[in-house]
Parts: structure tokens; sequence; C-alpha cells
């Protein structure tokens, strides 16, 4: 059970000082939206390439943008661990995967609210982790989305199915309210924005997340 905190919700002026609030953490999520894909423009490459010399976490880099084919390697090449693109948005995911796997990433890749799983599934033995969003991309603090729960049921018995590690990750809306219903559906990897850096103390709310989703897990 992983806990990968987003910066969307963390002080832009201070992100150095706010990773290291989070070191406990398994990954930093790095919401990268281009006011295309998504009506929200946050940061790009260079901000993610000064993030990487500074976090004491690797950084688990979603790219909210259009042709990710063209723009997704750049960032596995700086160095980000791990590098998530929408499906929506790619031209060719296979490709992709494979593109950001020989870089040194994780492949990653992202299904919106509205889309369906099954026709991607096939795509499972080129992927280290399937993101399924839990809001619509593009905003922080939103309400999360429970009627997702049946999708990342099907992903997580989709993966077992498939073998292999894969991870599942769900992102927007998680909560220590919403994080265990997240975890029995099968989700492993737990991106939250607001309830960490909202808190009082980010690194006691990580912790207070990781033992709620251990607690749970994979329907156990």
């Amino acid at each position: 059970m992983q806990i990968s905190p987003s910066i969307l919700s963390a002080d832009f002026a201070n992100l150095q000082s706010e990773l290291d609030a989070i070191s406990n953490a398994d990954w930093a999520h790095v919401d990268v939206m281009d006011n295309h894909f998504v009506p929200n423009l946050t940061l790009g490459l260079p901000i993610v390439e000064a993030l990487l010399k500074v976090s004491p976490i690797p950084l688990d880099c979603h790219l909210m943008i259009e042709d990710p084919d063209r723009w997704a390697p750049g960032y596995a090449e700086a160095g980000a661990q791990s590098v998530t693109f929408h499906v929506e948005a790619a031209r060719d995911p296979r490709a992709l995967a494979r593109t950001l796997r020989a870089a040194g990433a994780r492949a990653g890749m992202a299904v919106k609210p509205g889309t369906a799983w099954a026709p991607y599934e096939e795509l499972l033995p080129e992927l280290d982790m399937v993101l399924v969003m839990t809001v619509e991309p593009g905003f922080g603090g939103q309400s999360f989305m429970a009627d997702q729960m049946p999708k990342v049921a099907q992903v997580r018995e989709a993966v077992r199915r498939n073998g292999g590690e894969i991870w599942v990750q769900v992102d927007g809306g998680v909560s220590a309210k919403t994080i265990e219903q997240c975890a029995d559906a099968g989700a492993d990897v737990f991106v939250a924005g607001s309830a960490v850096y909202g808190a009082e103390s980010a690194a006691a709310a990580v912790d207070e997340l990781r033992a709620l989703a251990e607690s749970h897990g994979h329907g156990s």
C-alpha cells in the first residue's frame, strides 16, 4: 500500500519544503496540466526537473496533457521514476508505454471516469500501473466518485488474470473517509492532495492513510 501525496495541494512558493514534509510517503504525485486536455494550467518539465533535484522521494508524474506521445518521454528521460499518460489522449499507448519503460520510468496509463476499462485490458503487459480517476481530471479538491469503485475492481481482476506486478492507483477525493473503499476495491497506490496538505501534519496524514489502506486491501 503506497501513498502518493499530490503537490497540487501544496504551497507552490515553497515546493522543496513541501516535499520534505512528505518524506515518509512513497511518492510525490505531480499533476502536469496543459490547459488543453484539461481546463487548467499547472506546471511542466522545467519545474519537474527542478523538483527531481530536491525531492527526498520519487516523483509520480501524472500527465493530463494532449499529445503525450510527443511530450511524455521527456519526463522519463529527465529522471521521473513514474510517468502516467491518459489513454484518451495517446495516439499509440502501447508504443508510448514501451518508450517510457525504455527511458527508465515506470509506465502508467490513466482512465477518466467516463472511459471504459475493457477496451484497454490488452495493454496490461506493457504497463506498470493503471490509474483510475475518481474525479474528473483538472482540479484538486473535488468530491470522491464512489461509482468508480467497480472499475477499480475490474482493473484489479484484470491484473490478477494477467499476472505480473502492476499497481492500481486511484486519484481524486481520496481521504481518511474514502481510502478504505478504494483499498477494498483493489487499489494499492493512493493519491491524496488536500487530505495530506490540508492536515495539521502532512507526515501524520500520510501515516494515517497508509494504515487505513493496509487494514483493508485487495478485496481482503
